[in-house]
């Protein structure tokens, strides 16, 4: 089974990253037969000078395998596709 790591960068109080944090937990959830595996990380920008500076303006920010997929709103069909494609 291949597996792929998913951040998801925001901050307590951001209605933005509340949304996507249900797009991204609903995704997994219709992966098919849990494949691949997902492993989710979730980073406060409030907690990390480092990350704060480099995405304060655009938060929520979706990482796949470290590298940037998505700032502020995500789309279901293209975070499945681009899970899948990670895992191949």
């Amino acid at each position: 089974m291949s597996s792929v790591s998913l951040t998801l960068i925001g901050k307590p109080g951001c209605h933005l990253c509340d949304d996507a944090r249900e797009v991204i937990h609903g995704v997994i959830a219709d992966l098919p037969s849990g494949e691949p595996e997902v492993g989710v990380e979730e980073r406060d920008i409030l907690q990390d000078a480092e990350l704060y500076e480099k995405y304060v303006e655009e938060i929520p920010v979706v990482l796949i395998d470290g590298r940037v997929h998505t700032y502020w709103r995500v789309d279901p069909s293209r975070l499945r596709t681009a899970l899948l494609e990670a895992a191949s």
